[in-house]
């Protein structure tokens, strides 16, 4: 299963961890394949190494795991709850069950297996950190920090978990200490491009778009495929009135992810400001027919129909803006 750092599976180095379950902090042992087929591979193995031994925790641990990555989360739900009946202590268990519940939206099911986690072992850095990621999705930024915190404390060497109580204080607009934070990340792990995209963020947010356009363009050379630090990098550039080189940024982004509507809305903003109003409302057009509740886009139309002398079109859009306001769309990431 962990191909991805070694080449092949011995069973018994599986049973060897249910002897000594501390040889997996120890170890680090990591759960990464290289590809699907790798799990469909250790999947087989783990349902083999059941038939030998039907009350084997660990395997059917193993075995949901193996099913997140096919994103088979409901199954998967099912072995690690299996393997909680084994052994009500198996602080793993309730962790990755946790992991399953998170992204099938279930967030309070999330929390209470992480926490259970938690009470079964007050040490366990990946539990915060997990109940952590589901407390920010809730919107508790600060119960977020709190176990963000507490997995530094345990674990200080963990990148990912500065990056998100770096975001965590964004939402809080604590932009200093996000910066802080992503530092950190940076620091330990200098090549995460997420990282340098969301410290950029944190940057525009104090106004050093010069910052955060470095910060953009080095999770771009990181992932050249990095839509959203394309897209924020447009949005610097369009605040420094750099409407070509925004247009540039953005039609990369489109290029890469073409059914994101902020980035049709904003590209139509910089083709405004250059008086391209033919190819705003095209792109206006091109976000309302993504998002239909998209009210900055027919805000914008509006605003550019009423410039063309399109005024009946123009109260229209503005009035279909209005009517939308209160569900204005969500930005992603974007300062």
């Amino acid at each position: 299963m962990n191909s991805k750092y070694i080449k092949g599976v011995d069973q018994n180095y599986i049973i060897l961890l249910e002897m000594n379950p501390t040889l997996r902090n120890k170890r680090k042992y990591l759960f990464e394949a290289n590809d699907k087929e790798d799990y469909k591979e250790a999947l087989a193995i783990f349902s083999k190494l059941l038939k030998i031994r039907p009350r084997h925790c660990i395997s059917f641990e193993m075995i949901g795991i193996c099913k997140c990555r096919l994103n088979d989360h409901s199954g998967a739900i099912e072995d690690f709850t299996k393997a909680i009946e084994l052994d009500p202590q198996y602080k793993y268990a309730y962790n990755s069950r946790g992991n399953a519940k998170r992204t099938l939206k279930d967030y309070d099911g999330a929390i209470e297996d992480f926490t259970k986690a938690i009470e079964l072992d007050p040490q366990h850095a990946n539990a915060y950190y997990n109940r952590g990621n589901a407390k920010i999705i809730l919107k508790d930024y600060n119960g977020a920090i709190a176990d963000y915190s507490k997995a530094i404390e345990i674990d200080p060497q963990h990148a990912n978990t500065y990056n998100n109580r770096g975001n965590a204080k964004r939402n809080l607009k604590d932009y200093d200490g996000a910066i802080e934070d992503y530092n950190k990340a940076i620091e330990i792990d200098p090549q995460h491009a997420n990282t340098y995209n969301n410290r950029g963020n944190a940057k525009g947010n104090l106004k050093d778009y010069d910052g955060a356009i470095e910060d953009f363009t080095k999770a771009i050379e990181l992932d050249p495929q990095h839509a959203i630090a394309y897209y924020n990098r447009g949005n610097a550039k369009i605040i420094l009135k750099d409407y070509n080189g925004a247009i540039a940024d953005y039609s990369k982004a489109i290029e890469i992810d073409p059914q994101h509507a902020n980035t049709y809305n904003n590209r139509g903003n910089a083709k405004r400001n250059l008086k391209d109003y033919d190819g705003a409302i095209e792109d206006y057009n091109k976000a309302i027919e993504i998002d239909p509740q998209h009210e900055k886009a027919f805000y914008n139309r509006g605003i550019v129909k009423e410039k063309t002398g399109d005024i009946n079109g123009a109260n229209k859009d503005k009035s279909i803006s209005e009517n939308l306001k209160t569900n204005n769309s969500a930005n992603r990431g974007d300062f």
